[in-house]
């Protein structure tokens, strides 16, 4: 079959590159424009792109892919098929009647659960014990359109946003080999989602990533794995230059103990123990604001962390902890 493959995360790499290698025919890649990266702003392109730079694909990088001029010239290629996965922009209607037999977007969780931009992060920090890849037919709505097949995978006890990730994109291609072989065979289901299970997953922000200490330790444990490695979660650190960014990057949920949420109940070779609602997370990986990422033995050896002082957002600190920390 003739495919036009849009995509920009690196998460449709595996995916991209299986129909490389595949006997169906990629005539185009779509992908966002460069855009600029790190200290100095160089523009970069997306992982996508610069796969298909590699396998001496046609690419197009439309500004905004809604415009008429946009949708125009990607007709001109007459797809059989159009797959989506990880773009980063809305299509527009005009788009999806394009493809002689379907457009189809492979989204990163169980719909109707997790809709949106962040569903990965969306499964982890919700608990879930499963997750997986959808192919579904694509709508005008938000991840609305009837489901062709799902892949599943259990979603691992200590399991991070990136781990996750990773092995979903790698379960990706057979889906979608799978998803082809039907509609090539005139069998391709098309199955309604039930709209009354679908919850959302908005995009993240920076900002998202501040820890509530007030939380219940595991909601706190999942937050934290759940943007590992991006965006990240943070608190603030008290200094005596005022408070300091303090990136967590891993954590270990601890019960039975007490004291104020987010008061340093131990400081020592083990991590940093802090008081959440009802027990306490010991802080392992870190990234003080302006240094590198250490282990949080290593920041305490250049920067002293008092027990009883307090994390987050200035504030007086109080109480401390009453019975000896029980993983």
């Amino acid at each position: 079959m003739r495919l036009l493959f849009i995509g920009t995360g690196d998460i449709g790499l595996p995916t991209l590159r299986s129909l490389f290698d595949s006997a169906h025919e990629v005539c185009a890649v779509v992908t966002q424009p460069d855009k600029p990266v790190g200290r100095h702003q160089e523009l970069t392109a997306s992982p996508i792109k610069q796969l298909a730079l590699e396998r001496g694909a046609r690419i197009l990088q439309p500004k905004k892919i809604r415009l008429p001029e946009s949708v125009a010239q990607l007709r001109e290629f007459q797809p059989d098929v159009i797959v989506v996965m990880a773009y980063g922009q809305i299509l527009p209607p005009d788009l999806l009647r394009i493809p002689k037999i379907a457009c189809l977007n492979l989204h990163a969780s169980l719909l109707p659960r997790h809709r949106g931009a962040a569903p990965v992060h969306a499964a982890v920090e919700a608990g879930d014990r499963e997750s997986g890849i959808v192919v579904m037919y694509m709508d005008e709505g938000l991840d609305t359109g009837p489901v062709l097949l799902e892949k599943r995978i259990p979603i691992r006890r200590r399991e991070t946003a990136g781990s996750l990730h990773d092995r979903l994109a790698q379960l990706a291609p057979d889906a979608l080999a799978e998803a082809l072989r039907l509609l090539q065979a005139g069998t391709a289901p098309s199955l309604p989602q039930d709209n009354a299970l679908a919850t959302y997953a908005p995009k993240l922000s920076r900002e998202y990533g501040e820890i509530d200490w007030t939380a219940p330790r595991c909601t706190i444990d999942r937050k934290i794995r759940a943007i590992y490695p991006w965006p990240s979660a943070y608190t603030w650190l008290p200094t005596a230059h005022g408070p300091k960014k303090l990136k967590v990057y891993s954590c270990i949920p601890y019960r039975r103990l007490t004291g104020v949420p987010g008061t340093v109940l131990r400081a020592d070779r083990h991590g940093l123990l802090v008081a959440a609602a009802d027990g306490a997370i010991l802080l392992r990986d870190v990234q003080l604001e302006g240094k590198r990422r250490m282990s949080a033995r290593e920041l305490l050896h250049g920067h002293p962390v008092p027990v009883g002082a307090l994390l987050g957002a200035p504030k007086a600190a109080a109480g401390g902890a009453t019975r000896d920390a029980s993983h």
